[in-house]
């Protein structure tokens, strides 16, 4: 049978990603992304770490990274995510932007992080005050908020889980019920971050962004977004107000101040499960 009429398949646009090792999400990452792009995972090397500020810095040396990026030059992806949320923020500002430069020269394309992707989207949606969930232990989530603060960005509230292994099979509900904790009682948060990229959020935004009335946006989102930004694309997240400007709420009124952030002792009775 001649199919020579079919021209072959549709060019596509390659989007690198590497990964931590024990990254599980790919099907969820894939939700965000057009048709005419492909994405191309790599992972780093196995460590046996569970989830820590240590297990953070070991997946993101530069060694590695670099190692990373290179298994996807073969391929020629236009940009290079590395998808990871405490992999990139746990050496600060200055270490992001350090994991950036060591990926480019690795692959001699365009790269980006999930924490440097956050900081781009909270400047999108113009916030100056956020909430945060996250599946962490205390002191991964305390490097998290260190990080926002350093940008400029006021912590308004924090919830955490405590996790250090299986986060990716963490139900919805558990999130949701999360991200209620973490902007409870709190005012003025202009949109609430859900940290990790081993976490499920796809289905769950829409829900929390019409129950919340504000900008709820996550790990994986901001990450695929922010890279496909770089080819001049949209990510497909119906919904969403980072992705879709339509679903960016009006003005929230304001609730009762209860302080910055939570004490530790507070988030540890609250913000565990």
């Amino acid at each position: 049978m001649d199919i020579s009429f079919l021209g072959g398949p549709s060019p596509q646009r390659g989007v690198g990603v590497v990964a931590p090792f024990d990254f599980a999400l790919d099907r969820e990452l894939w939700r965000w992304v057009p048709d005419e792009v492909s994405l191309h995972l790599t992972r780093t090397p196995f460590v046996p770490v569970e989830v820590s500020l240590d297990l953070a810095r070991l997946v993101s040396e530069h060694e590695t990274l670099d190692d990373a990026v290179r298994t996807l030059t073969a391929i020629s992806p236009e940009v290079v995510a590395y998808a990871c949320t405490s992999g990139s923020f746990v050496g600060g500002i200055a270490g992001e932007r350090a994991m950036c430069e060591a990926m480019t020269r690795a692959g001699a394309v365009p790269s980006l992080t999930t924490s440097g992707a956050l900081l781009e989207a909270l400047r999108e949606l113009d916030v100056r005050r956020v909430a945060l969930v996250t599946p962490y232990t205390v002191s991964v989530t305390r490097a998290l908020q260190e990080y926002v603060a350093e940008a400029g960005v006021t912590v308004t509230g924090c919830a955490y889980m405590g996790l250090t292994r299986d986060i990716w099979k963490v139900p919805y509900r558990d999130v949701a019920a999360m991200a209620r904790q973490a902007v409870r009682g709190r005012s003025g948060a202009d949109a609430l971050f859900i940290a990790c990229t081993n976490l499920p959020t796809y289905d769950v935004i829409p829900q929390l962004e019409a129950e919340l009335r504000m900008p709820v946006v996550s790990a994986n989102q901001v990450t695929v977004w922010a890279a496909l930004r770089r080819l001049g694309t949209w990510a497909v997240g119906p919904y969403q107000a980072l992705i879709d400007p339509a679903a960016r709420p009006g003005p929230v009124l304001p609730a009762a101040d209860a302080g910055p952030v939570l004490p530790e002792e507070e988030q540890q009775q609250e913000g565990t499960t």
